[in-house]
C-alpha cells in the first residue's frame, strides 16, 4: 500500500484569494479574510486527511515591499514556508490583470526544487476572455507542472487542485502522517480567538487602523459552558486608539460583539469576552515589540 504525505505552500499576492483557498480546501475556517491587503500575517496550516493521504497546506502572507519590522516578519515567513514544501502552489487573482513581475516570480519558482503549480483563482466573477491570456502566457514559462483555473466560492476545480498535488506528493510504503487525523489546523484556539478580532477589525475600521494594530489573548478560561476571554489590542497612536474605541465605546463594543459571534461559533460554547485598547507608538517598526505582541521579529 503507498501513502503520500506532505507541505503545500500557498503563494502569492495579497488578496490572491490564499485564505479563501485553504477554507474552502479543508472545509473548516483556519484562515481569516477580508478584502484588504495583508490580512494574513501568520503561516497557518490546514490539514487534509484521507484514508491514504495527508496534505498539509500552509496559508502564507501576500508577497509585498517591506516597510517595516511586522513586514519583514511576514515576507520571512513566504520564504520559509515555500524552502519548507514539497509542493508550491502560486495563485494568481483572474480578476486582475497579470502583471511582469508576477510572471518573473513564477519563473524564478520553477527553477528552485520544488514543484509548482499555479491557480487562476476568481473565476467566477470574471471572464473566459480575460483568463485565456493568462493561461497563454503563463504556458510559456517552462516548468509549471499544472496551470489551473479555480473558484474556491463556488468550489469549482478544488477536487482538479487536490488531484495535481496527490501527483506530486512523496510516496512511502508506511503511513507517515505528520498529523493526527481528526487535527484540521495546527493553531490553538487563543490564537484564532485572536483572530476573530483581527479580522473584524479589518471589516470595521478603514485606511491604516487595522493594519495597526496587535491582538493578544491574556486570559482564557474555559468552563463547561462559558469561556471567559480578555484581549488586548494594541495600536500605534493615541488618535488611533480613540478610533477604536469609538463614541462613547460604541465602535469598540460592535467589535466585540462580532468577535463574540464567531469565538462562540468556533468553541460551541457562550463567551464572555472583554478587549483593552492600549497604545505603543511605533511598534510595528521594533523587532522587540512586535516579538512581545505574539510575533517573531527577528529578520
Amino acid at each position: 500500500m503507498e501513502y503520500k504525505t506532505g507541505y503545500v505552500s500557498l503563494v502569492g499576492k495579497a488578496n490572491a484569494g490564499k485564505s479563501t483557498l485553504i477554507n474552502a480546501l479543508i472545509g473548516e475556517k483556519v484562515a481569516i479574510v477580508s478584502p484588504k491587503p495583508q490580512t494574513t500575517r501568520n503561516n497557518i496550516l490546514g490539514i487534509i486527511t484521507k484514508e491514504y493521504h495527508q496534505i498539509v497546506f500552509v496559508d502564507t502572507p501576500g508577497i509585498h515591499v517591506s516597510k517595516n519590522a511586522l513586514d519583514k516578519y511576514m515576507m520571512k515567513n513566504v520564504r520559509s514556508a515555500i524552502g519548507g514544501s514539497d509542493i508550491v502552489v502560486y495563485l494568481i487573482d483572474g480578476s486582475k490583470k497579470l502583471t511582469d513581475d508576477e510572471i518573473a516570480y513564477v519563473d524564478n519558482l520553477v527553477k528552485k526544487e520544488n514543484p509548482v503549480i499555479v491557480a487562476i483563482t476568481k473565476i467566477d466573477v470574471t471572464k473566459y476572455e480575460k483568463v485565456y491570456p493568462m493561461l497563454a502566457r503563463l504556458s510559456e514559462i517552462k516548468g509549471i507542472k499544472e496551470i489551473i483555473p479555480l473558484s474556491s466560492l463556488k468550489k469549482r476545480n478544488l477536487d482538479v487542485l487536490e488531484n495535481a498535488i496527490l501527483k506530486l506528493l512523496p510516496v512511502s510504503e508506511q503511513k507517515n502522517f505528520l498529523f493526527a487525523e481528526d487535527e484540521y489546523t495546527d493553531k490553538s484556539l487563543r490564537f484564532m480567538v485572536a483572530e476573530a478580532v483581527r479580522e473584524k477589525a479589518l471589516y470595521l475600521y478603514d485606511e491604516e487602523i487595522p493594519h495597526g494594530i496587535a491582538i493578544e489573548v491574556v486570559r482564557f478560561e474555559e468552563g463547561e459552558k462559558l469561556v471567559e476571554i480578555d484581549i488586548d489590542i494594541t495600536c500605534e497612536r493615541d488618535s488611533h486608539k480613540s478610533i477604536l474605541i469609538g463614541k462613547h465605546g460604541f465602535k469598540l463594543k460592535e467589535l466585540g460583539e462580532q468577535a463574540r459571534h464567531d469565538m462562540e461559533t468556533l468553541l460551541n460554547k457562550k463567551v464572555m469576552l472583554k478587549l483593552f485598547v492600549k497604545t505603543k507608538k511605533n511598534w510595528r517598526n521594533r523587532p522587540n515589540d512586535i516579538s512581545n505582541v505574539g510575533y517573531n521579529g527577528e529578520e
